[in-house]
């Protein structure tokens, strides 16, 4: 179960994947992952974790309640 707290890029695609999500795609400056016709930009791997701060906005733009994810 995922907490709410920094994660791996890796990690956050393994996940949005069990939530049925494609991808992730090429999409200009940044990747993209779909699921129908949502599309949300993921973060371009760098050395460093995906911040909480930033893992709640790709939530949010994903559709995905806090709950949801705990629960994965």
């Amino acid at each position: 179960m995922p907490k709410l707290a920094p994660i791996k890029r890796k990690d956050l695609i393994y996940y949005l994947r069990q939530l049925g999500f494609d991808g992730p795609y090429a999409g200009g400056k940044h990747q993209v992952m779909e699921k129908e016709t949502l599309s949300i930009t993921i973060p371009n791997p760098h050395k460093g974790d995906i911040g909480k701060e930033f893992l709640v906005r790709i939530l949010k733009q994903a559709g995905i309640d806090r709950k949801i994810w705990e629960d994965l």
